[in-house]
C-alpha cells in the first residue's frame, strides 16, 4: 500500500535527514513537497495525504476539516499551536512534535542572554569597536547572588536552565500549576504562584507552551506589577509577552531590559519601536539551532510519521 506523505512548508535546504527515515521504514511512501504559506495552499497540497510534516503553515480547523485521509501530523519541534489539536482529535489525527532535540540548545541560549544582558557584553563591544574605551557605560551591573530568578513553567527545558544558573547564586523559584512543590524542591526550586513570580523576581525566564491561558500572559494589565527593574527572557513563544505591554515597561523604565528570541510578529517589521532600545536584545528564533540538534530533530520527526503509519502510537503523541 503506498502512502502520500506532504511536508507542508520547510526551510532546509534538503530533506535527506526525512527520506532517509522513509526509505529505511520500507513503507512505499510517496513524498511530497509543498511550500504552503496560505490555508489554501495546504488545503491544495494535503487534502488526500495520509500524513502530513508540518513547519509554519496553518493547519487550523478550516484546513483540518478538509482532509479526507489524514493519519497523522508531525510537526518540526515542541510547540504544535500551528494546529487546531481539538479538531484533530475529533477527527481522529495523531498530532506528534519533538519534546526533546533541543534541550541543550535552548537552554544554553537562554543562559548566553542572560550573562550577556547582565554583563552588557554587546553595548561594551560596540562601544569598544567605536573607539570608547569606558566600562562606565554599563552600569548597572548587579551580582547575582540572592536576586531572583524565576522560572515560567517546569518542563525539560528550564529544569535544564535551572542547573545551569544555580552555581551563580541565584534565589530561584518557579511556577508551574502542573507541577507540585516537591517535584521543584528537587531543584531548589520555591514554588510560587504567578502573581507572586511576577512581581518579586529580578530575571523572569519564559518557558510555556502557547496556549489560550498563556497568550500575553505578561500584558497591559499586569506588566505595571513587575517587579521595578525587571529582566524578561523569552525562548518560549512570542505571544507569551504582548507586545505593547513590554514596550510599555521599557519606555517606563519598569522594566531594565528583555532578551527575546521569539516574538509577536516574526520577523520583527524593519523600523519596528522595539528596535530602537539598546536594553532589548533580540536573536532571530535561533535558541533551538545546532548541527546535532536540527539532524535530530528532522529524524524524530520523520520517524512519527512512520510509527504511526505502520500502526503504533508514535513515540512523541501529543492528541
Amino acid at each position: 500500500m503506498a502512502f502520500k506523505v506532504v511536508i507542508t512548508d520547510y526551510e532546509f535546504d534538503k530533506l535527506n535527514y526525512e527520506e532517509k527515515v522513509f526509505k529505511e521504514s520500507g513503507l512505499d511512501i510517496n513524498f511530497v513537497k509543498a511550500q504552503c504559506r496560505t490555508e489554501q495552499e495546504v488545503i491544495e497540497a494535503a487534502k488526500d495525504a495520509d500524513a502530513i510534516i508540518n513547519q509554519y503553515a496553518p493547519l487550523n480547523a478550516k484546513v483540518l476539516n478538509e482532509l479526507t485521509n489524514c493519519k497523522v501530523i508531525s510537526r518540526y519541534g515542541v510547540g504544535v499551536d500551528t494546529i487546531d489539536l481539538e479538531v484533530a482529535k475529533q477527527k481522529g489525527i495523531a498530532v506528534c512534535n519533538v519534546p526533546d532535540y533541543g534541550i541543550e540548545e535552548v537552554s544554553n541560549h537562554a543562559l548566553a542572554l542572560l550573562m550577556s544582558w547582565s554583563r552588557k557584553i554587546v553595548e561594551l563591544n560596540n562601544a569598544v569597536k567605536n573607539g570608547n574605551w569606558d566600562f562606565s557605560i554599563s552600569p548597572p551591573v548587579y551580582r547575582f547572588k540572592n536576586r531572583i530568578f524565576a522560572v515560567i513553567g517546569f518542563g525539560k527545558i528550564p529544569r535544564r536552565v535551572i542547573e545551569k544558573v544555580q552555581p551563580l547564586g541565584f534565589t530561584l523559584v518557579g511556577y508551574d500549576p502542573f507541577v507540585s512543590a516537591e517535584e521543584m524542591a528537587k531543584y531548589n526550586v520555591k514554588k510560587v504562584e504567578l502573581d507572586e513570580a511576577l512581581t518579586q523576581s529580578d530575571v523572569i525566564s519564559l518557558h510555556v507552551p502557547l496556549v489560550k491561558d498563556t497568550h500575553h500572559l505578561i500584558n497591559l494589565g499586569n506588566v505595571n506589577d513587575l517587579k521595578d527593574g525587571v529582566f524578561i527572557l523569552n525562548t518560549a513563544r512570542g505571544p507569551i509577552i504582548e507586545t505593547e505591554a513590554l514596550i510599555q515597561g521599557l519606555r517606563s523604565g519598569k522594566i531594565a531590559g528583555a532578551a527575546l528570541d521569539v516574538v509577536e510578529i516574526e520577523p520583527v517589521p524593519e523600523g519596528h519601536e522595539l528596535l530602537g532600545f539598546s536594553n532589548v536584545y533580540i536573536t532571530p528564533h535561533s535558541a533551538f539551532y545546532s548541527v546535532e540538534a536540527v539532524e535530530e530533530l528532522r529524524t524524530k520527526t520523520a520517524r512519527n510519521i512512520v510509527e504511526a503509519l505502520e500502526g503504533s502510537v508514535p513515540t512523541y503523541q501529543v492528541v
